[in-house]
């Protein structure tokens, strides 16, 4: 099944809400110049309180990062209690590389050429197993790190399908396009922020969370 991932949650009850819905992955973000920041103690809380509710059976949690240093991303996972961390920003392949194992790569490549490339670059650094994508797509911007609403090239999300086993796509999905992307593509994952937001950045929809989901797995049967 295609994996599901809701990025950007603030609170601890629209958490539970995502973990009961479904949601395979849950994105807390630590850049702070987004209106879906968290800070470390408020994320620490969110995954205490998922695990001693869910146990087993709460999502992988990743902690989204931009331009952090290794160490600081490194702190930051172990103090909160995350999964995995996601690299937002313009890291170069030596941070990624220092935290071989416990990140991911997302990248805004401008044309197939050039998402080769970053693939390439960046192989080494792929954290093995099931329980992370290899690398995550995301709608090109010369300026924004992600959240610009705008959906990948599919040209280019094939491109980087064949060169990653486990790819994970992103950038302006939402309920009533999902389906037809992952029919199309069949990516490892999905991930979704604003696309399922009642109108307040962080702030999830039950409604949108259930729909978007169900869009998934209607397109995995």
């Amino acid at each position: 099944m295609t994996k599901v991932k809701i990025c950007g949650i603030r609170s601890v009850e629209n958490a539970l809400m995502v973990a009961h819905a479904g949601a395979d992955l849950i994105g807390l973000n630590f850049y702070p110049e987004t209106p879906r920041y968290v800070t470390p103690a408020l994320a620490r809380e969110i995954a205490r309180r998922l695990r001693e509710t869910l146990g087993e059976s709460c999502p992988t949690l990743v902690g989204v990062f931009v331009n952090a240093s290794a160490d600081e991303v490194r702190d930051t996972v172990e103090t909160v209690g995350l999964d995995f961390a996601q690299l937002s920003g313009d890291e170069p392949a030596e941070t990624v590389n220092a935290l071989r194992g416990i990140a991911f790569k997302a990248i805004r490549p401008a044309d197939e050429a050039a998402a080769l490339a970053e693939v390439e670059s960046l192989r080494s650094a792929f954290p093995q197993g099931e329980d992370a994508p290899s690398i995550l797509l995301d709608a090109y911007s010369r300026e924004l790190y992600g959240g610009t609403g705008e959906t990948a090239s599919e040209g280019i999300a094939l491109a980087v399908k064949s060169a990653a086993p486990r790819l994970m796509l992103a950038g302006g999905l939402n309920p009533q396009n999902v389906a037809e992307r992952v029919r199309r593509i069949r990516p490892w994952g999905v991930d979704v922020a604003s696309g399922v937001e009642a109108g307040t950045p962080g702030i999830k929809d039950a409604g949108k969370i259930r729909a978007f989901i169900e869009a998934v797995r209607t397109a995995d049967a």
